[in-house]
């Protein structure tokens, strides 16, 4: 039988006073501590080893290639290798602001780029206003049968785009015969092959490529905003466009930031597929950004060290523009890119 200690005459707690009890329950978590940081440690290096694969994938192709940069110092030939080309230190660098061709080039170059790279990010709110008024849609088959056939475009190469591009707005096309056919011109109309425009014509190309697919993240984020939102808003007797404004709009803006300021970080990087498969003799002034210029001094111009000293300038600005945003970002939005 256990005989109460404690001076209260009730049963005697078999589990002693509470300051026992406690320094019993110290000691048993005490024991489980170096069990539990194991296991902590263990998940730790699980979760590092995953992750391992793609970090290796993002030194090889994004970090090793800057071996590459070293092209830029010899004046090189692929014949020779590195080893039996000439060493020509800043050459090239010294070329791009000495040499007034070179200069204007680079100065036409940098103009169609940044005026593409702007009329892009001002067509950057119509993915936007799409899925605002594609999530409006109350006709789900018919919501969907947009849905699809305005991404579908995402996925087609552009060389297939500029075989549609050329089958119905060449000088033979289908757009110049009906116009033809029905009196309205008597010659045909140089949509591809004239420098007027080139500007506005590549970023229709590419808004009808990429407005569906860039729709999707806002249709997204339109699915995670919380719905008693929108059922207190009715109740209130809001209309569908007063939801539209006062609700889904401004849950989309964070979205609509981050991707407008990473488009203003990668300004210099519209890519070089587009107008590649675009340009031909007339409107190759004007339709010549950056990455094809790149290209086109590398492998047209046989030149691969003056293509690598102007692709590290870009790479420098880029990262320079990257930065810049990113400290906006931190000031305006409370919070960083990277």
């Amino acid at each position: 039988m256990n005989i109460d200690t404690s001076g209260t005459g009730g049963p005697a707690d078999p589990g002693g006073t509470p300051t026992r009890r406690r320094r019993a329950g110290r000691e048993a978590e005490g024991g489980r501590g170096p069990a539990r940081s194991a296991a902590a440690r263990r998940q730790s290096v699980g979760l590092f080893l995953s992750i391992v694969p793609f970090l290796v994938l993002v030194f090889l192709f994004s970090y090793l290639p800057l071996y590459g940069w070293i092209y830029s110092l010899w004046d090189y030939r692929p014949a020779r290798g590195l080893s039996g080309s000439e060493f020509v230190g800043l050459q090239w660098f010294r070329m791009l602001v000495g040499s007034p061709t070179q200069v204007q080039q680079i100065v036409q170059v940098m103009l169609n780029t940044l005026a593409m790279s702007f009329l892009g990010i001002a067509a950057s709110v119509l993915p936007l206003g799409f899925a605002l008024f594609l999530n409006e849609i109350r006709a789900t088959w018919f919501k969907n049968i947009v849905q699809t056939l305005t991404t579908l475009p995402n996925f087609i190469s552009w060389v297939l785009v500029y075989m549609i591009a050329f089958s119905m707005f060449s000088s033979t096309g289908m757009v110049n015969s009906l116009l033809q056919n029905i009196g309205l011109i008597s010659e045909p109309i140089s949509f591809l092959d004239s420098s007027d425009h080139v500007w506005l014509k590549m970023t229709i190309w590419g808004i009808w490529k990429t407005v569906g697919w860039g729709a999707i993240l806002y249709l997204a984020a339109i699915a995670s905003v919380d719905q008693s939102l929108y059922e207190s808003a009715r109740m209130d007797g809001a209309g569908r466009f007063t939801i539209m404004r006062h609700i889904t709009l401004p849950q989309l803006m964070p979205t609509f930031f981050v991707l407008l300021m990473l488009s203003i970080a990668n300004i210099l990087n519209n890519g070089m597929e587009q107008y590649y498969v675009f340009q031909n003799a007339f409107n190759k002034e004007t339709i010549q950004v950056l990455d094809l210029y790149v290209y086109n001094v590398g492998m047209t111009g046989n030149n691969l060290s003056l293509a690598t000293a102007i692709s590290m300038l870009k790479s420098l600005i880029s990262v320079i523009l990257l930065l810049s945003v990113n400290t906006l970002s931190k000031r305006v939005r409370g919070t960083s890119l990277i």
